[in-house]
């Protein structure tokens, strides 16, 4: 948690953090940077890892296959309905690390904070961050804080990585999709996005939507459990369902057939959505797993994550239909077909 090498063994002796803003002493590698990481990082993360404060943590991986990930977060405002910054880059860190249907290990996680950023924010964020950390059981082993002069970023942005181990029966890749496969979706769409955009400062709108970012890790968890014919797994992120779809029917050269009949969304999102004359099927999600499974074990990978509390509202949206050019076709609920494609531009920036 520190960009400088000489105060890993600085200890400092009172143990609150009483400053109230962000200053660039913070991120100097001094007596503040030690005040910072000591008395508030340390606070909320600290384990028999991370207190070492080394530039490197060492983790005993043992001979198995590692799951490794990196990933930036800049979402704009940084607390929105149902999260905020930090609750978002854990759980989407481990979101793409369990598409691999590993179990995570341990995760790094590094700030660049704005002068001036006051430090009641930062620690709503800690604490949201540290909650996820809490139900996941996974530790924070290593990171890095840097300050920028007032104006040189937008509050706060954070980076983070994550490794896991990969069970040697366990082989899930796009490569793996085959023709009659199910594909499989564990709730509803578009409620990141669309929460994200509500409390944005050019909106006014009032609604009871919160954002589904969550940690899927225990929902892959019993998805692997229950069947090892899992053939692709990819959170829907950026994009949406939409752009998840194409780029991994685009990748195994399949084509691919949805129902729009089976594709749930709220009728509050849909309804800002038609508004503001967005499709929901391109907005970001930060809690849904999109699966590729075998047909002949997608009724009981289905009732696993049915049986998961962020998978209840779980559903089979489409298949795979025949070898092909990485065609998304979707069945609309009046009986026509329409061909998806990636968008030119993300239609929400600052997303995640």
């Amino acid at each position: 948690m520190t960009n400088s090498k000489n105060i890993g063994n600085r200890k400092i002796n009172n143990n609150k953090f009483k400053d109230e803003i962000i200053q660039l002493s913070h991120g100097d590698g001094g007596i503040k940077t030690g005040e910072l990481i000591n008395n508030l990082l340390l606070k909320y993360f600290g384990n028999e890892i991370l207190n070492k404060l080394e530039d490197s943590a060492v983790l005993n991986c043992s001979r198995k296959k590692i799951a490794y990930t990196t990933d930036s977060f800049v979402v704009n405002p940084i607390f929105f309905p149902g999260g905020d910054i930090g609750k978002l880059s854990i759980c989407g860190t481990i979101n793409d690390l369990v598409t691999t249907g590993c179990t995570p290990l341990a995760i790094s996680l590094s700030f660049i904070l704005e002068e001036s950023f006051p430090v009641s924010d930062f620690k709503k964020i800690l604490l949201s961050t540290k909650n996820v950390l809490d139900e996941t059981g996974l530790n924070i082993v290593t990171g890095d804080t840097k300050v920028v002069e007032k104006g040189s970023a937008d509050k706060i942005f954070i980076n983070t990585s994550g490794i896991g181990l990969v069970g040697n029966s366990i082989d899930i890749s796009p490569r793996k999709i085959k023709v009659g496969d199910k594909i499989l979706i564990n709730g509803d769409i578009a409620e990141h996005g669309t929460a994200v955009l509500i409390c944005r400062k050019e909106f006014n709108f009032k609604t009871n939507i919160v954002s589904d970012c969550a940690p899927l890790s225990s929902l892959v968890n019993n998805m692997t459990a229950a069947s090892k014919n899992i053939h692709a797994l990819r959170d829907a992120t950026r994009g949406g369902l939409a752009s998840i779809l194409f780029e991994l029917a685009r990748a195994s050269k399949t084509n691919i057939n949805i129902y729009e009949d089976k594709i749930s969304v709220k009728r509050e999102v849909l309804g800002i959505c038609e508004f503001l004359g967005l499709d929901p099927l391109y907005i970001a999600n930060e809690g849904k797993m999109v699966a590729f499974v075998d047909r002949r074990d997608a009724d009981k990978i289905l009732q696993s994550m049915k049986k998961n509390k962020y998978g209840k509202d779980s559903q089979i949206i489409g298949e795979v239909t025949e070898k092909g050019k990485g065609l998304v076709i979707l069945n609309t609920k009046l009986g026509t077909k329409r061909v998806l494609d990636l968008h030119y531009s993300e239609q929400l920036p600052r997303i995640c």
